[in-house]
């Protein structure tokens, strides 16, 4: 027996072991290790506090209750019940003195070191230079001080409040209190030791009611934040007699230690409880009820434009750029003659569905995968700035079969991705296509050269083991290529990305950490194998700053880190990190999962991630963070030099966080306005766009964020992407934009407001450029009526025409699909831009961009380009044009030669492909032809275009099936066996179909 505790002790150290020293290896190879230290060291040290605090007041609480006790207990019946107890007590006596406080300690200890937070926060505080408006104290007191002196305020409560109990019961049970009888019997020992323990639980009540004066301040009421007139002249100065009330009745517990009384603390008390109820309760609901309520706009509106300045300070809304738009909805022909640089970047690609046509398109291999939302970015091609949708071409075991899913396989084989592919944002090819401009394995294309392997992103594995000596056969799977051995390229990771496998400890370690026996006897794990881990790059950037909150969207870019044209650029996540607080006096709390849910929530996986609490009043996106995707290395660059938050924190880990000057240019132009800020800002904005405080309280002027028209879920509507130019804006920028309707329960979908935030950070190193941040907000009057989101879609999808053609698309075998309804300030008025896309209704499925809806006003177009849309809203010339204008029906870079095949897609695909397309832009002339003549009367011309119409449509459904059969590999192979041929340049172009054998990986 005794040598299986041993063992199950040693077993348990060994466990503990390995999940301590495999910490301290990752963040030992990233150059966090200090992060990890400090959090220990301080977790450490608050848990002996806690349990030295708790343990040793319980254990001398009980000991002096103990060792005071009566040597003759009185002969009373009472204590001829306890003596029964006492006995049964005895024996465990010992054990229950010295483990109750051990128990105690232990809980008080843990709930102790989960501050270490606030402690490390209150230890190296900055100011804010802000104070309040109401006590004139600097905002670091509330956000720092204030919530480290309730916690220590409350624990010493619990402490006290636990060994006055167990003092108490202490006494009781061996005589030193006797309730029985007249008069009750109180020893001078017990009568001393519960009374001073009860001055000072007094005391402690005090004191937590004088905290309670500045926690008023970061309160919520009824209508706003932050202390009320009721609370400032009732609450405030009830919580000030309450803790001199408190004091006072401390002084008489000491007097009673040494009067032999207790009935006047006892009266004490009673006078407390009965104040606390009169004053602290009954006497600010009287001055609410009869004194506010009936002139609550002059009573409260001090306090209600504390609420709004300090709003606006908390949330960065203190300088939003206001105009009032009074927008014009006549649409007249040239009108957008003057904002062709704003129609030529509306981004057409929607990075929420063509997910599925990437895979299909630049999938190349079962075991590859793509995001199912994609990213918007911008790169320079030919000196000029392009939106783009761009996606990582990650590893996906899941695509592999059951067979290949070997441990082998899994961790040392599989171990990356490889590649990104790019598209303009603002054209497709002429079948509807992306247009790529940067594609295949390897990649082609305009972003030069860069390392392509993916081994940290969003979807990898759990863990891989890479790594090899020099001179042995690499081993793990880099691409498929036709020409190479076995049609696949092997490598050898030369990176640096995780802690070393190369002694027996570390094996033994990590595979007690990973449940892997393997990694103990797999001839792979040699001297120069690395293992590679937590590689989610959120997960890495939450490890090595825990203090800051993370936007649920990493993006990929492609950046040369340090400027050095000589070197290959680099592959990298950004993520944006936040500094929050919920302790900013009188700032509205907002819940940051109700703000930053929308329609794509799913899609991305969740909301903002960390330690931020449910709800917050102060954001800040004060670092930019980046992982190297080839690496993993973490790079956190200071954003927002000026907040305190993000200096305490820096005070915290010197040298961790690297200054903004050290971003390259590359970088720089990379980096945008998050996503999950734009959205807390614009739901604070939707009431805080109100300054006037009495409006603010009639809440008449109240916005909505409209619900996204195309998911009917009946959720908000994401923000977008673009380049646009805002009125008065010099020239277009790429932003992000929201829009709003009325408040209330009203179902009016019309737009009241639009909202864009300048996102273009520029490109010198270590300087943002000018303008970057700046929120500029367009108020509608109330006179001018603009459709809604709601409005145009219920246009566009009633309107008889556009109705007919889609259900008609619908019925020949195809789905249509409504993109991102895109609003854009333009012309005077507000323009909408919807792409529409057209897939296969089963079988392979991948939607193509088909068709462009454009609402302006009441006018609506709809054409295959968008160019051709805006003008049949604009009056036959709209005066501007696309971006699709130059290259609808040419091929785009990155797409197969006119004659040629892309790599991995049967001649049967793509001839079926071919008709399917050409079917349905005949059934779109028929359509058109057809409604032109029965506007006319034409009868006859209308019979015949309905008969063209009803062959399209059989084309249409006869090539689609085709594919369905190709798709189910119900198809021959090419003759002879041939290799599917190239570009024309030696490298693959767009690949659509996995291997022999293989499946469609999630297409």
């Amino acid at each position: 027996m005794p040598t299986l505790v041993v063992l199950a002790v040693l077993a348990a150290i060994l466990m503990i072991t390995a999940q301590f020293w495999t910490e301290v290896l990752w963040f030992s190879h990233l150059d966090f290790e200090a992060v990890l230290w400090r959090e220990w060291v301080t977790r450490a040290v608050l848990f002996a506090v806690g349990f030295l605090v708790m343990g040793v007041s319980v254990w001398l609480g009980l000991r002096l209750a103990y060792r005071s006790r009566p040597i003759y207990a009185p002969v009373t019946p009472e204590q001829q019940n306890l003596d029964r107890y006492r006995e049964s007590v005895e024996p465990l006596r010992r054990l229950v003195m010295i483990g109750a406080p051990v128990v105690l300690g232990i809980f008080s200890g843990i709930s102790a070191s989960g501050n270490w937070r606030s402690v490390l926060m209150w230890l190296n505080r900055e100011s804010f230079g802000t104070t309040d408006p109401e006590f004139g104290l600097d905002v670091g007191f509330f956000v720092f001080t204030l919530p480290v002196l309730r916690t220590l305020v409350s624990f010493l409560m619990t402490v006290v409040l636990i060994t006055l109990v167990a003092s108490l019961v202490t006494h009781y049970l061996y005589g030193g209190i006797q309730l029985a009888g007249r008069p009750q019997r109180v020893t001078r020992a017990a009568r001393v030791q519960l009374s001073i323990m009860a001055a000072v639980f007094v005391l402690l009540i005090g004191a937590n009611y004088w905290l309670d004066r500045y926690s008023l301040l970061v309160e919520e009421n009824e209508r706003f934040a932050g202390a009320s007139y009721a609370d400032i002249n009732a609450n405030l100065p009830a919580r000030t007699i309450l803790a001199i009330v408190a004091v006072l009745i401390a002084v008489l517990f000491v007097v009673s230690a040494f009067r032999g009384s207790w009935i006047l603390p006892a009266a004490g008390v009673g006078v407390m409880i009965v104040s606390g109820v009169v004053i602290g309760g009954i006497y600010p609901a009287v001055v609410q009820r009869f004194q506010v309520t009936p002139n609550a706009v002059e009573a409260e509106s001090e306090f209600i434009q504390r609420n709004i300045d300090a709003t606006l300070t908390a949330y960065g809304l203190d300088d939003v750029d206001t105009q009032t738009y009074d927008a014009v909805t006549e649409a007249e022909a040239g009108q957008l003659r003057n904002d062709t640089e704003s129609t030529a970047s509306i981004r057409l690609l929607d990075p929420n569905i063509v997910s599925p046509t990437f895979r299909q398109l630049q999938q190349n291999r079962q075991y590859y995968d793509f995001n199912e939302t994609l990213s918007v970015d911008r790169y320079e091609i030919d000196g000029e700035k392009r939106d783009t949708v761009i996606a990582i071409r990650e590893l996906n075991q899941e695509g592999l079969g059951n067979d290949q899913r070997t441990w082998v396989n899994d961790h040392t084989v599989y171990t990356h991705g490889f590649g990104a592919v790019a598209a303009y944002g603002n054209t497709v090819s002429g079948d509807g296509q992306p247009a790529f401009f940067e594609y295949g394995i390897p990649s082609v294309g305009e972003l030069e050269d860069y390392q392509e392997r993916v081994y940290f992103g969003q979807n990898t594995p759990s863990y891989s083991i890479v790594g090899a000596p020099e001179g042995t056969e690499p081993w793990e799977l880099d691409y498929p290529d036709d020409d190479a051995p076995q049609g696949q390229v092997n490598t050898t990771y030369q990176g640096d990305g995780g802690p070393s496998l190369g002694n027996f400890w570390n094996q033994l370690l990590f595979a007690i950490r990973m449940g892997s026996e393997q990694i103990l006897f797999s001839d792979r794990v040699n001297a120069e194998s690395q293992i590679l881990y937590d590689r989610d790059p959120h997960e890495r950037v939450q490890k090595v700053a825990p203090y800051l909150t993370l936007d649920a969207r990493a993006y990929p870019a492609i950046v040369d880190m340090d400027d050095d044209e000589s070197t290959p650029k680099e592959l990298v996540w950004i993520v944006d990190g936040y500094t929050t607080t919920n302790e900013y006096p009188y700032s509205a709390r907002e819940s940051l999962e109700d703000a930053t849910t929308d329609a794509l929530t799913d899609e991305l996986g969740g909301v903002v991630v960390g330690p931020a609490p449910e709800e917050v009043n102060y954001i800040r996106n004060s670092v930019k963070a980046v992982v190297n995707a080839y690496d993993g290395e973490v790079t956190l660059y200071e954003w927002d030099e000026e907040d305190p938050i993000l200096q305490t924190w820096q005070n915290v880990f010197p040298e961790h966080i690297s200054p903004m000057a050290d971003i390259s240019g590359d970088l720089m132009s990379h980096l945008r306005y998050p996503e999950d800020l734009f959205k807390v800002q614009r739901e604070l904005l939707s009431r805080y766009h109100v300054t006037d405080a009495a409006s603010f309280y009639s809440g008449g002027n109240f916005w909505n964020i409209p619900n996204d028209p195309t998911a009917g879920e009946g959720v908000p509507q994401p923000p977008y992407y673009l380049t646009l130019q805002m009125p008065e804006q010099e020239d277009a920028q790429f932003s992000l934009t929201s829009s709003f309707i009325p408040g209330g329960q009203t179902d009016r979908n019309i737009l009241t407001g639009f909202l864009a935030v300048d996102s273009e950070t520029g490109n010198t190193s270590g300087e943002v450029r000018e303008g970057f941040g700046q929120l500029r907000l367009l108020e509608l009057p109330s006179d001018v009526t603009v459709p809604g989101p709601g409005q145009v879609q219920n246009t566009f999808n009633s309107n008889p025409t556009i109705s007919t053609e889609l259900n008609l698309l619908q019925q020949g075998g195809s789905q249509v699909l409504h993109g991102n309804l895109l609003t854009v300030p333009v012309g005077g008025g507000l323009l909408y831009v919807q792409p529409v896309y057209v897939q296969a209704s089963t079988g392979t499925q991948y939607p193509l961009l088909q068709y462009v809806l454009v609402a302006f006003g009441e006018e609506i177009g709809f054409a295959p380009t968008l160019t051709e849309a805006l003008d049949q809203v604009f009056g036959g010339d709209s005066g501007a044009e696309g971006g699709d204008a130059d290259v609808v029906g040419e091929t785009p870079e990155g797409e197969a030669p006119e004659g040629e095949t892309p790599e991995g897609t049967t001649e049967v695909d793509a001839g079926a492909q071919q008709r399917l397309t050409e079917a349905l832009a005949d059934a779109n002339q028929a359509l058109q032809d057809g409604q032109a003549a029965l506007t006319e009367g034409d009868w006859t011309t209308y019979g015949e275009a309905q008969s063209r119409l009803q062959a399209a449509l059989a084309e249409a459904a006869e090539a689609q099936q085709e594919l369905d059969a190709a798709a189910a590999g119900d198809v021959p192979p090419p003759e002879d066996g041939a290799t599917p041929p190239t570009d024309g340049e030696g490298e693959a172009p767009a690949d659509g179909t996995p291997p022999e054998g293989g499946d469609t990986g999630g297409g």
